[in-house]
């Protein structure tokens, strides 16, 4: 099975331009703007710390036109995929195809992402894609470990239990406390992150070993 070498090709990219992109290119422009979201939140721990431009596009002309030769990834939405196969197939270790719903017709070689389903779920599949691209080069899918320690241990409990999707009462009855004490850890929990995005929260736990991206 083939992964994105990220870190690698960051590398490459960062010799030949200072500001190395992620491409989304989408013919819905709502697409293009959740995708931006989702994908500012994870490119961090991608190793693109410093200055990665995401770049959003509506057809792979206006990409293509755009200096293309600075992009180390790719987010393709299937219909672009299929009238430009030619030009993505190269580049198929940067590519993720995005579908709507299954497609039986893209090669194996090409990763690919459901975009109907849920905003958790699309969230755990970007991980897991990076978790893999990761793992196959021995390398930990966390990120520093002094930023875990932003969070106490009850903190990182009830977080856990948010991103596995337990509503408060379910994660007072689990962890043995009352409801308002957990509401006020999730106060605290989101203060510290400075988010309130269930998205959000996943991408933190995970990254920084709080929650097994397979246990979401």
């Amino acid at each position: 099975m083939r992964v994105f070498r990220c870190h690698k090709l960051l590398y490459l990219c960062k010799s030949m331009n200072p500001t190395p992109k992620i491409a989304v290119i989408h013919p819905n422009s709502l697409c293009c703007m959740a995708m931006r979201t989702i994908l500012s939140d994870i490119a961090p721990f991608m190793g693109a710390t410093h200055g990665v431009e995401i770049a959003t596009y509506n057809s792979a002309k206006d990409m293509q036109e755009d200096n293309p030769h600075a992009t180390f990834l790719y987010f393709v939405a299937y219909e672009v995929f299929e009238q430009n196969l030619e030009f993505f197939e190269p580049l198929a270790r940067r590519c993720i195809v995005l579908t709507e719903g299954k497609q039986n017709n893209i090669p194996a070689i090409f990763r690919t992402v459901d975009m109907q389903c849920p905003e958790r779920e699309l969230i755990k599949a970007f991980l897991m894609i990076h978790n893999a691209a990761h793992h196959a080069h021995g390398i930990a899918l966390h990120s520093k470990p002094e930023e875990v320690e932003l969070l106490s241990q009850r903190e990182k409990d009830v977080l856990s239990l948010i991103v596995k999707g337990y509503i408060n009462k379910e994660i007072a009855d689990m962890l043995n406390i009352s409801t308002p004490t957990v509401i006020f850890h999730r106060r605290n929990i989101s203060e510290k992150i400075g988010s309130k995005s269930v998205g959000r929260l996943t991408i933190y736990a995970v990254m920084n070993g709080i929650v097994d991206v397979r246990e979401l």
